[in-house]
């Protein structure tokens, strides 16, 4: 099984039968233009879709890689809204909490519950976005998520159990210690570290709590040091000393940059 991160959350997951996108989203810096983070050659390969919650930068892509590729697309529940007899999903680029983006092959869930998708087991685990921190030189300002807002919607965790493996990505989240006392132990832990100074999701050490927590065999720290809105190097991060904490935890730590690879 092939694992490559291309910055923010954004995955792409190969075994024989099943390419997976994780958080298809694009990358924000200097003027708001959105590039992809996973690139559009690998588009059309992609078998199957997971969209943490409706960021754009987790999500900005998401009906166009289904659209080139006729995934199978799996979701929050809450990301999905009945429309004149049809299940449309928020849109990706529209304003506000627009549902008006129709997707073909669209699995919906929610915390707990866990549903069979062609030979994959995937399980809802708790996700809590925090408050985003926004700076442009001297000014400042802060999204908080809550009903009626855009910001961290829909967002929830995946367990994805196949090939006798066990994947956890928490998309964009803060430390949620009961949630997660009870989750099994995974084969890779995908987890977010950049919250510091932006208050998104977890910090570094709060990154260490979950990994003791929960247990796993390998972690990839996400969400870090990476170029969005104004900054080169937002939600910064010591990764090497995670690494190394992560290690004395008894787990193994791989630090991927962009288009980096790891199999496992």
């Amino acid at each position: 099984m092939k694992i490559t991160h291309f910055l923010y959350n954004a995955f792409l997951i190969e075994s024989e039968s099943k390419k997976i996108a994780i958080d298809p989203g694009g990358k924000f810096f200097y003027f708001l233009r959105p590039t992809t983070l996973i690139p559009k050659s690998e588009w059309n390969s992609v078998t199957h879709i997971f969209a943490t919650h409706g960021d754009p930068d987790h999500y900005w892509h998401i009906d166009r890689v289904a659209e080139a590729s006729g995934a199978e697309v799996i979701l929050n529940k809450s990301m999905v809204r009945e429309r004149n007899g049809m299940e449309l999903v928020l849109g990706p680029r529209s304003k506000g909490l627009a549902f008006d983006t129709p997707l073909q092959n669209l699995h919906k869930l929610e915390v707990g519950q866990t549903i069979h998708v062609d030979g994959m087991d995937v399980t809802g685990i708790a996700a809590t976005h925090g408050p985003l921190l926004i700076k442009a030189g001297p000014f400042s300002m802060t999204e908080t998520p809550g009903p009626g807002e855009r910001i961290g919607w829909g967002a929830i965790g995946f367990l994805i159990e196949f090939d006798n493996r066990k994947l956890l990505n928490l998309g964009d989240t803060l430390l949620l210690d009961e949630e997660w006392r009870s989750l099994p132990s995974p084969d890779l832990l995908m987890i977010p570290i950049g919250g510091k100074e932006a208050h998104n999701t977890m910090d570094a050490e709060q990154a260490l709590k979950a990994v003791e927590m929960i247990k796993p065999e390998f972690v990839i720290p996400t969400h870090y040091n990476m170029p969005a809105l104004f900054n080169r190097n937002y939600g910064p991060a010591d990764e090497e000393h995670f690494r190394q904490e992560v290690e004395k935890l008894g787990a193994s730590c791989r630090i991927l940059h962009s288009g980096d690879s790891m199999t496992l």
